[in-house]
C-alpha cells in the first residue's frame, strides 16, 4: 500500500468516526466548532509527540548502531528536514486550537503554562529546522569529503574517525565543530519534546476513563 493509499484510509476512518459520533447527530457545525479544535490539537499533539518519541529515542539509534556511518549521515540528512517540518506543523496547529479554546484574558495560570510549553516546542523545533539542522548538514558533507579521501566512512560506529582524526588535524577540527552543532541541534530537540512531554500531562489529568 503506498503512501497516498495509507493517508486516504486514515483520513477515511477518522471521518467516519466523527461522522457517526453521538456528539455529531442533532448538532450543527457552529456549535461542534470546540470538539473539533479538540481533535485537531489532540490528533497534531499526538503526532508530534510520537514523532519526536521515536526519531529521539529509537529510530535514530537503532540506524546508527546498524548502518555504515556515511549512509547513516546522508539518510538523516534527508529525514530531519521533514522530521522538523512535520512536528512543526503539528505544534502550530497545537499552538493554535489550544490558544483559541483557553484565550488569554480569560485562561487559568495554568493553561497560560501550557501554551507557553507549546510554543517553547513550536519555537525549539523551528531553530532547529532553519537553523541548526542546515548547518549540521553541511558540516556533516564537508567532514564526509575528507573521510572519503581518508578512506573512511563505510563502517559502522566513529571507531574508524576517531583514529584517522588523530594524525589529521583537519578532520579533528570537523569534528570539534561538527559535535559542537549537533549537540545544540540535539539540546533543541530534547527542549522540544520536553516541553511536549509537560503538555502531556496536563493533558491525562483532563482525561476522563
Amino acid at each position: 500500500m503506498g503512501w497516498l493509499s495509507r493517508f486516504v484510509a486514515a483520513v477515511t476512518f477518522l471521518a467516519i468516526g466523527v461522522i457517526f459520533s453521538p456528539e455529531t447527530f442533532g448538532s450543527n457545525s457552529i456549535a461542534q466548532l470546540p470538539t473539533y479544535l479538540k481533535l485537531a490539537h489532540l490528533l497534531s499533539f499526538s503526532t508530534a509527540f510520537g514523532a519526536a518519541l521515536w526519531v529521539t529515542f529509537i529510530g535514530g539509534i537503532i540506524m546508527f548502531k546498524n548502518l555504515p556511518r556515511h549512509q547513516f549521515g546522508n539518510l538523516q540528512s534527508k529525514m530531519f528536514p521533514a522530521y522538523f517540518w512535520l512536528v512543526g506543523v503539528c505544534c502550530a496547529i497545537s499552538v493554535a486550537s489550544f490558544g483559541y479554546l483557553h484565550p488569554w484574558k480569560s485562561a487559568s495560570p495554568s493553561e497560560k503554562y501550557q501554551l507557553g510549553f507549546l510554543l517553547s516546542s513550536l519555537a525549539f523545533n523551528l531553530t532547529n529546522l532553519f537553523v541548526f539542522t542546515p548547518m549540521t548538514i553541511e558540516m556533516m558533507r564537508q567532514r564526509h569529503k575528507v573521510e572519503r579521501e581518508e578512506n573512511i566512512g563505510n563502517e559502522i560506529g566513529w571507531s574508524k574517525n576517531q583514529e584517522v582524526a588523530k594524525a589529521n588535524p583537519k578532520l579533528a577540527a570537523m569534528n570539534k565543530k561538527f559535535g559542537m552543532i549537533h549537540g545544540f541541534s540535539s539540546l533543541a530537540n530534547i527542549m522540544s519534546f520536553g516541553s511536549l512531554a509537560m503538555h502531556s500531562w496536563y493533558l491525562a489529568g483532563k482525561m476522563n476513563l
